[in-house]
């Protein structure tokens, strides 16, 4: 058998045994600026509006999301992202920073989507489920006091593959 003629492995969202439909998700946020905290986020909340059971669990800089500290400042950089459509120079200058995420910070204002925090509180409100990493908090020295206050523990990556047996899995 060759990896064409291999089966696909894809999640089953069959109806389970008493007729309700058993979707799971599962995203892994590994990144903490202000741009990639949005798509984890706004996919939990999208799937939870479907009623699909959601878990996200926060790694390595994806940490920055549920820190208290850090959570409510998180940041933009131009530099090293080709996507502003911006010279790469520009980047660097001091300042440039604080404008792009000042900008992008207006800009997710101007169409009422809710802050981190906020997005964080409504997830959990919609049934969500919040999981920090094990080795990514004694990297950094954390402990749940830390942490936003609904993330429900840090546990492994083993456990949450566990927890989320069976879920289709998004990396971000």
């Amino acid at each position: 058998m060759t990896v064409h003629d291999a089966p696909a492995i894809v999640p089953q969202f069959d109806a389970v045994e008493d007729g309700s439909v058993g979707r799971k998700l599962a995203i892994i946020c590994s990144k903490g600026n202000l741009d990639m905290a949005y798509p984890g986020l706004i996919l939990a909340n999208a799937a939870l509006g479907e009623g699909v059971e959601t878990h996200l669990f926060f790694t390595f800089w994806g940490f920055d999301i549920i820190t208290k500290k850090t959570m409510a400042d998180l940041k933009f950089t131009m530099l090293g992202n080709t996507a502003t459509h911006m010279p790469q120079g520009l980047g660097g200058l001091p300042g440039m920073t604080a404008m792009a995420t000042s900008r992008m910070r207006r800009s997710i204002a101007e169409i009422d989507v809710p802050t981190v925090p906020e997005f964080l509180e409504q997830i959990v409100a919609s049934g969500g489920h919040l999981w920090a990493c094990r080795m990514s908090a004694d990297m950094n020295h954390l402990t749940q006091e830390d942490l936003y206050d609904d993330v429900e523990a840090i546990i492994s990556a083993s456990d949450f593959i566990e927890k989320t047996a069976g879920a289709q899995l998004l990396f971000i």
